[in-house]
């Protein structure tokens, strides 16, 4: 008896254990689950997608491959003006060895949040500062999905201006151009009313915290003051060339998909490219998959195949793309990240005592 009402004690106390585990990753597994429906119905297409690849243009896939390595130097360009503003220095190829070590550690590492703390640790042991590398780790992302807000609004407009949408297609559009303006506007609001918006902030915060069962992290207030902080150092006029950085970075990204597509023989209309690259590489951002795995392989299959591109051209490009763009630099990031992590530890621990000596 003692045994039994102690195995239903024990299966009363795993029960609202499970309840909080499937409450957290409720959202991720809700996300994986639409990326594996849509790209199911794929997988019949594989066989045509075989001789898509085989009639793929070899020079147009190498200029694509060019495009994304211009793609990840604009990235570079944008850490490095970041450094410059608080008057540090560091190479333009010395931080694209940042952008690829720090990007394979979010992937496994806590996705966004990781990324940007790897970023830290790395431009910190270049001897960045704290300052340099705080600013860098923090508003590069926020820089680059202002952009990919624009991108997204472009191609929006641009498919309503030519008739390219259905009537649900709009409709959805629609709703998500309302929602990214909605946002856009709210951070331009929380600029100037930046109280109102971290005690709104942290409310939402707490709820968040209480849905996950988890206890509310103060750390999240932080984040915003520094966010506040590179805001007033960006107002004097210095957010200029990382601005270009970000672009450039978006720029030759959408280059390397519709270099794809016309390898695959199929050239895509410009107001086409952009929502489908916009719309689908913003939204994975809000999602809790790290780079965004399989929401934008997923999402991006169905947007293309939604506006009228070839099941099998959409596979091979978004696979392909995938592979240029996020794949292949995380293979290459990984060890990156630990050689750079203890080369450049080295290169600061000399610096040091070279200046004592001097001293």
């Amino acid at each position: 008896m003692t045994d039994q009402g102690g195995e239903s004690r024990l299966e009363k106390a795993a029960v609202p254990t499970l309840k909080v585990r499937l409450t957290r990753y409720l959202p991720t597994l809700v996300l994986l689950a639409i990326a594996v429906y849509v790209l199911l119905p794929q997988i019949a297409t594989f066989q045509n997608s075989i001789e898509v690849v085989k009639r793929m243009s070899v020079l147009i896939v190498a200029s694509a491959v060019g495009a994304q390595v211009l793609s990840y130097l604009g990235y570079g360009y944008m850490l490095t003006s970041l450094v410059a503003s608080v008057g540090r220095r560091i190479s333009v190829a010395r931080s694209v060895l940042v952008v690829l070590a720090s990007s394979s550690i979010g992937l496994v590492a806590g996705g966004v949040v990781g990324t940007s703390a790897a970023t830290y640790r790395l431009l910190n042991r270049a001897g960045m500062g704290s300052a340099g590398a705080l600013l860098a780790a923090g508003f590069a992302p926020l820089l680059n999905s202002a952009v990919l807000m624009i991108v997204s609004l472009g191609g929006l407009i641009q498919l309503l201006v030519i008739g390219k949408l259905s009537r649900p297609a709009e409709i959805i559009f629609g709703v998500a151009a309302i929602l990214i303006a909605g946002l856009f506007v709210t951070v331009m609001w929380g600029a100037y009313h930046r109280r109102e918006l971290l005690e709104f902030a942290e409310k939402m915060s707490r709820r968040w915290a209480r849905f996950r069962h988890r206890t509310y992290d103060r750390k999240e207030d932080a984040r915003l003051s520094r966010i506040f902080k590179a805001w007033d150092l960006f107002k004097t006029g210095e957010w200029r060339q990382p601005a270009v950085g970000a672009v450039l970075n978006s720029v030759f990204d959408m280059l390397t998909l519709y270099l794809l597509f016309l390898a695959a023989g199929h050239a895509v209309r410009p107001g086409l490219l952009l929502a489908g690259y916009g719309l689908t590489l913003l939204l994975a951002k809000f999602t809790f998959l790290p780079g965004g795995i399989g929401v934008v392989e997923g999402g991006m299959a169905a947007m293309y195949a939604a506006l009228g591109v070839p099941h099998a051209v959409t596979v091979v490009v978004v696979i392909a793309y995938r592979i240029l763009s996020f794949w292949l630099p995380s293979l290459i990031g990984f060890p990156l990240f630990f050689y750079l992590e203890r080369a450049w530890h080295e290169e600061t621990g000399e610096a040091g005592a070279a200046s004592s000596r001097d001293r």
